[in-house]
């Protein structure tokens, strides 16, 4: 079971200052001690939820795993005495960022670490004969705005522009025309 609990102080970083934050298809370790019946792993669903027995429904995404466990806690303490409630994140399926366009291998790819631009294109296969190594764009949704990165291949690659090779955050998409 992986257990994240760590904190960056980067603004770019695919994690939030202080905890793992979870998303949609992360796999939760949910058990209460001494009662067998109440220790599961779920998925949380497309929506941010999941359901939990006894109480029900639950939003997961967005949230750390400690806040999860404070909800389980409150919430199970009306049938069970002095819950003890442990949460941890078994696998983590909801980093994905996508490389599209012209590059050899286009697909979603998880943030396993932290990744930057150039490295993602690694992942990706690199660019493809046909592309403008010019013409990378990143596109980062912020609440109702979508900020756009411009990303020049050819001058990072020599060293030049570094500042270009941001990294990436849950639900970047890289175009590459």
């Amino acid at each position: 079971m992986l257990l994240v609990s760590t904190t960056f102080a980067q603004e770019n970083l695919p994690m939030i200052t202080g905890e793992y934050i979870i998303g949609p298809g992360d796999e939760l370790e949910i058990s209460v001690w001494k009662e067998e019946a109440l220790t599961k792993e779920l998925t949380v669903l497309p929506d941010g939820k999941l359901t939990f027995p006894l109480i029900g429904d639950i939003t997961a995404a967005g949230r750390s795993a400690d806040e999860i466990k404070t909800e389980l806690t409150t919430r199970l303490a009306h049938y069970i005495s002095d819950p003890i409630v442990s949460v941890g994140v078994k696998e983590v399926s909801s980093l994905l960022i996508y490389v599209v366009g012209k590059v050899n291998k286009p697909d979603r790819y998880i943030l396993n670490s932290r990744i930057n631009v150039l490295q993602a294109l690694a992942m990706a296969g690199g660019l493809n004969q046909f592309s403008n190594s010019r013409k990378v764009r990143i596109f980062r949704d912020k609440g109702n705005q979508t900020k756009i990165f411009t990303f020049d291949y050819e001058k990072v690659s020599k060293g030049k522009n570094l500042e270009q090779n941001i990294l990436l955050k849950r639900g970047d998409v890289i175009v590459v025309r």
